[in-house]
């Protein structure tokens, strides 16, 4: 389900107003300060914290869309189908562990910053990409498939012209899920030191400052209505395209 188009450039300039200019909205987060305490958070901007957490959910989305589609594609071959079980559970297990203890587990080999909170997106978004690569991949047109044999596409040419393109829809469902989970849960990396918009939200937890877990909250919670919404708009273009 997408936005309508009449509320995206609204959201949008909502967003960027909140993380350009956050004073603005100093009256109306007043109420929800403690007494004489802080309104706005000012120990970092909220636009580097923003590029910080974005820059994130890239690197570790992007890794996790090259490994899981690449199972997708050894596990859809006839050579390669028995290893199906077993790249599942591996892509499972991404979701087995909360993100907290993937964190906890691994901060002491990589230390405390962005290290740990990409492994833990990378393994918490695995499981959604993979599974849909397997299905766009194993649902493809019998029709099709016999038509580019037939004009003689060798297995790497019907891959690539093919099967890529005619998955990608689906494949992009799943990326969708992946990166909307990452925004929400990239968050925690702030416990180990990243630099994620996390950071304004625990501060409002640890100084019982109800407009700092507002401010990142919205920046958050919008951040990851507008790029799902996007996503949904490609989605939809690229399944007309190949006819979906």
């Amino acid at each position: 389900m997408s936005i309508g188009w009449s509320l995206r450039p609204i959201l949008a300039l909502f967003l960027l107003v909140l993380v350009l200019r956050p004073e603005w909205f100093a009256p109306m987060l007043a109420p929800l300060a403690p007494e004489g305490g802080p309104v706005i958070y000012e120990r970092a901007s909220l636009l580097s914290l923003s590029l910080s957490h974005l820059a994130l959910v890239a690197a570790a989305s992007a890794a996790a869309v090259v490994v899981a589609v690449t199972l997708a594609i050894l596990v859809t071959r006839p050579s390669g189908a028995a290893f199906r079980p077993v790249s599942r559970t591996v892509a499972n297990m991404g979701q087995t562990f909360p993100p907290v203890a993937v964190l906890a587990l691994a901060v002491p080999a990589l230390g405390f910053g962005a290290g740990p909170t990409l492994v833990a997106l990378f393994l918490y978004g695995l499981l959604p990409i993979f599974e849909n690569a397997v299905t766009g991949l194993s649902n493809l047109p019998p029709a099709t498939m016999e038509a580019a044999r037939g004009i003689g596409l060798n297995r790497w040419q019907r891959l690539v012209r093919v099967e890529l393109p005619l998955a990608l829809p689906v494949i992009l469902t799943g990326v969708r899920l992946s990166v909307v989970i990452a925004m929400g849960t990239a968050t925690i990396g702030s416990t180990v030191a990243a630099r994620t918009l996390g950071e304004v939200i625990i501060a409002g937890l640890l100084t019982n400052n109800t407009a700092y877990v507002v401010q990142g909250g919205l920046v958050v919670g919008l951040f990851a209505v507008l790029i799902y919404d996007a996503m949904v708009q490609l989605e939809r273009r690229l399944a007309a395209r190949v006819g979906l």
